[in-house]
This record gives structure tokens, sequence and C-alpha cells, in this order.
């Protein structure tokens, strides 16, 4: 089937002379339907953790079509035999958020908030910056442990699940009173979203990377969901007091407060974002 497919993109080059076909109004509706749903499954995909999982898919096509190009026997029956168990292997993948798709249509609730990117997210703005550097700073001094998320495009609501919503503005005095020790939502992390505190004591996924004996679980936990999303950790670490930034799974530890703005406000370089074939490494200690 696969096979078949790619025989009929590449015979396309070799097509009679382009003739415009007649259509309908039934033709365009049918075109508008198929470019709504596609816009909408791609919307999700890049908003949603599957956004990773997705390029993985795309290499794997990308290899099918080379292997049909250049007469590839072996690589493209291993390919065409991986992708014949495509959809299975993509339910089970993308159980969560297939499941929350399902829901919010079951609500009612999907088309109903359909709405472009700008008006669903809000930038992270100078002053709730500002106010969790300074907290950072503050609750280093004290050997106060922290985990603070930054949402970005990724949508983080399956972790929020696991923690107490709030909704509350962000200031110094809310963050360093979250994780006072001995408090009710002192364990775990705080999810910022949209300029505002959404969620705390959130639990979050750890990575498997082996890392320095001297970053705990905090660490980790910060490590891994920069992993599946794209967004922003301030880690604070309550044996020493250093603050660190993850940013794509990478760590900078011991920062001052200038490089933790910069890295909190702009992450990686732009470019970086769009590579298919971003490197993994440990970054730096």
């Amino acid at each position: 089937m696969v096979a078949t497919f790619f025989s009929w993109i590449i015979r396309v080059f070799n097509m009679p002379p382009f003739h415009v076909p007649s259509f309908s109004l039934a033709h365009v509706l049918d075109v508008f339907i198929v470019a709504v749903l596609i816009y909408l499954i791609f919307r999700w995909i890049r908003r949603t953790q599957a956004w990773v999982l997705f390029r993985g898919v795309v290499i794997v096509l990308i290899v099918a079509l080379l292997a049909e190009i250049f007469d590839l026997f072996t690589v493209g029956w291993i390919v065409n035999n991986a992708i014949s168990m495509g959809l299975v292997v993509v339910v089970i993948l993308f159980q969560p958020e297939l499941r929350k798709v399902l829901e919010q249509i079951g609500r009612g609730q999907y088309l109903i908030n359909f709405k472009t990117d700008g008006e669903e997210k809000v930038h992270t703005s100078a002053h709730t910056v500002d106010e969790i550097v300074k907290a950072s700073t503050i609750m280093s001094q004290a050997l106060t442990g922290a985990l603070i998320v930054l949402e970005q495009e990724v949508d983080l609501s399956e972790h929020e699940r696991s923690g107490v919503p709030l909704d509350a503005q962000v200031s110094v005095q809310l963050l360093t009173n979250i994780f006072e020790r001995n408090t009710p939502l002192h364990d775990g992390a705080v999810i910022i979203r949209s300029n505002r505190v959404s969620t705390a004591m959130c639990i979050l996924p750890l990575t498997a990377e082996t890392l320095d004996s001297s970053l705990g679980t905090r660490h980790r936990a910060g490590i891994g969901i920069t992993e599946v999303s794209d967004a922003r950790v301030v880690v604070v670490s309550e044996e020493t007091g250093t603050v660190s930034v993850v940013v794509d799974g990478k760590i900078t530890r011991g920062i001052s407060e200038g490089k933790m703005r910069e890295l909190l406000t702009y992450g990686e370089p732009v470019k970086a974002r769009f590579s298919l074939f971003k490197s993994k490494g440990k970054g730096r200690r």
C-alpha cells in the first residue's frame, strides 16, 4: 500500500499536460472540509506532546520515499511492514491526547474554542520573568527547593491534572510562599501559563538520561518535562541553593540573574527550534 502510494507520487512527474477539471460547489465544500480537518489535526499535534512523536513519523516517511526512489528493497520492506501497523502504534502512543480531544468533542468544546494560536497563548511578559528571577534568588539564598515551569506552545494540561489549581497572578510573595518548607503546596512543580500561576504541586515526568549524582529529583523532573515539551523550567536546589534553567532538555546550572532572564525570555536560538534532528545532549552542567 505504501509502495503504491509513493510510486504514484513519482509518476506525477511524468503526467500529461495539466488540464483544469470541471468542479462544482460540492467539490469546493469537500476540499474546504478536508482542509479544515487537516488544519485542526496539525494544530492539535503542534500544541501537544505528540509533536515530538510526529517528527519521528515524518522521518520514517522520508526514509520510505527514499527507499522507493532508489529501489532499496530491504529498507523498503522493513519500512513498509512497520508502517502497516502504524495506525495501532499511533493510537497507543497518542492515547492521552486522543482521549482529551474526544472528550472535548463530546462536550462540544472543541469547535467553541476554535481560536488562533495567538488568541490562546499569551507571550511571557517581562514582569513575569522578573518576578520568577527575584523569587528564585530569594529561595536560593534560603536553600528552599523550587520547581517552576513556564508553559510555551505545547499544552501541559495533562500534567496539571496531578496538581492543585490556583489561577493567581505571578508574584515573588506567592512563589516563595508556595515552596516554603512544610507548607501544603511546596512539593511538586508550579506551572505558569499566560503570565498566571495556573497550578501547583504538579507531578512531572522524570528524564531517563544519566545525570550527575548531585542532581536530584527536581532536576530530573525539570529536564524530563522539557524533553516532551517546549516548556522552560527553573530549578532551585534545596541542598546547595544553586539555580538552574532547563530548556529543550539542556540544563544550565549556577547562572546569573541576567542569564536567567535571557533563557526564560528567549530560550534556545530560533534556528534550533526548527531543526528536525536536534541534538539531545546532556547539556551544560
